[in-house]
């Protein structure tokens, strides 16, 4: 018994991803378990936390320290005028 050629891609008949391009054009990769190929989706369950946790590690847009920056940046303001009445 001879072997049969593969007739066409192996792979057309995969579901694709879901992901569409800047052009509006569906990506041809075909899909993982996500949904999405490997360069849509990533691995499952990877990805961002909920929330912007990622900006309290540092704590720079916290409301203190935003108001901190606020209240230096009119102290400065008031610095240099003064400044400018000395001269």
């Amino acid at each position: 018994m001879k072997n049969k050629p593969m007739d066409g891609n192996p792979f057309e008949h995969l579901p694709r991803c879901g992901a569409k391009s800047r052009a509006g054009t569906p990506c041809q990769r075909a899909a993982g378990r996500s949904g999405r190929c490997y360069y849509h989706g990533g691995a499952p369950g990877s990805g961002a936390p909920r929330g912007n946790r990622n900006a309290l590690t540092h704590g720079y847009y916290t409301r203190e320290a935003i108001e901190e920056r606020r209240w230096l940046q009119r102290l400065m303001k008031e610095t240099k005028s003064l400044m400018a009445e000395m001269i």
